[in-house]
């Protein structure tokens, strides 16, 4: 793998289940990806002892299957981790036998590789739970596949439109991948309903968080599917700024995905960082336009947000990081009806 490429994004370690169960070996340079602590490799490299592979690391990761090839196994993952169960997943299906893998992560793009991989002639049992079970062959075959929509994305917009007032309907989405989030959106006083597979976000609501029993102040909390996704803690927070009330932001998986709050302060946004897990947000602010640098995809989301329901132009810059996980954000905005537009690296003037 090419180093400088792989730098760019933390999905290039993908690469590396399929490489070792084709060609018996793979070299695999650290992967990049948001900066928002530290994010383990443990979990995929262990899945590959697991499975026999040799690992050795000198600024690169070397992988090795021993001779005949990798063999299947049963392991316990440490953590639930999504990437290290697709990787665990390719490699096993590649893997003749039955690999049993505990633990294992059961987001709906977990799920939607499984069903690929189902389509290419592996056989799967346990979809959608964290015990998966690949029966494995030596060669897979060619497949016809629709890959789902994503949810992170869905939680987004239905964020977006709730803070700015708007009327939204996002067509073909998979209401059952969107039931916590639902949950946790209505705490904030954020409504959306379903018509079909579509999802629907009425115009101009009085965004209000609802409080605990006994007047407790409420909180979202992230953890492993099927709970409140963790990459939906930034779009909660920027959502909470502009609901009546009081919440606490709990972001149990990375020690640095809140610290872009700076950002929503500066704005004007009433938040209370308490350490690098939890942030208390009380509203709804009055938010002004500033200068911004989007640290990561999520926090690049949840500024884009506020700039969107605040007075006064924003710029955010290092956009590349929204871009990655939201693609031709500025142009669907505007088809929304958005004031937005892409400009040249440098400080537009004032």
């Amino acid at each position: 793998m090419d180093a400088e490429v792989s730098t760019r994004i933390r999905a290039s370690f993908l690469l590396a289940g399929p490489l070792l169960a084709r060609f018996g070996q793979a070299d695999m340079p650290p992967p990049g990806g948001d900066v928002i602590g530290r994010r383990r490799l443990d979990p995929h490299l262990d899945a590959f002892r697991a499975l026999g592979a040799k690992v050795d690391y000198d600024r690169s990761y070397r992988l090795s299957a021993p001779p005949g090839g990798l063999r299947p196994c049963d392991f316990f993952m440490d953590e639930p981790s999504v990437m290290a169960t697709e990787n665990a997943l390719m490699a096993a299906a590649l893997t003749s036998g039955a690999t049993v893998i505990h633990n294992a992560a059961s987001e709906p793009h977990v799920q939607d590789l499984s069903r690929l991989l189902l389509a290419m002639g592996a056989r799967i049992e346990g979809i959608g739970s964290n015990v998966l079970i690949v029966h494995g062959r030596d060669q897979l075959g060619g497949a016809d596949y629709r890959i789902g929509p994503d949810y992170i994305e869905i939680g987004s917009f239905v964020a977006l439109a709730a803070v700015t007032g708007g009327e939204l309907r996002i067509k073909d989405a998979v209401p059952d991948d969107l039931r916590m989030t639902k949950l946790a959106f209505e705490r904030l006083g954020c409504r959306m309903g379903f018509d079909g597979n579509d999802v629907v976000v009425p115009p101009s609501q009085a965004l209000r968080i609802r409080d605990d029993e006994g007047d407790a102040i409420s909180k979202i909390e992230d953890g492993p599917w099927p709970a409140f996704p963790a990459d939906l803690t930034s779009i909660a927070l920027a959502l909470a700024t502009q609901a009546e009330g009081m919440v606490l932001i709990f972001e149990k998986m990375f020690e640095n995905r809140l610290f872009f709050v700076d950002k929503l302060v500066s704005m004007g946004a009433r938040v209370l960082l308490c350490d690098p897990h939890r942030a208390v947000v009380s509203g709804p602010s009055r938010l002004h336009g500033e200068r911004m640098e989007s640290p990561d995809i999520r926090a690049g989301m949840a500024m884009l947000i506020a700039a969107l329901c605040a007075e006064g132009r924003s710029e955010i810059g290092n956009i590349r990081q929204i871009d990655r996980g939201y693609e031709r954000i500025d142009e669907r905005l505007r088809e929304l009806g958005a004031n937005i537009r892409r400009v040249a690296t440098e400080p537009a003037p004032v």
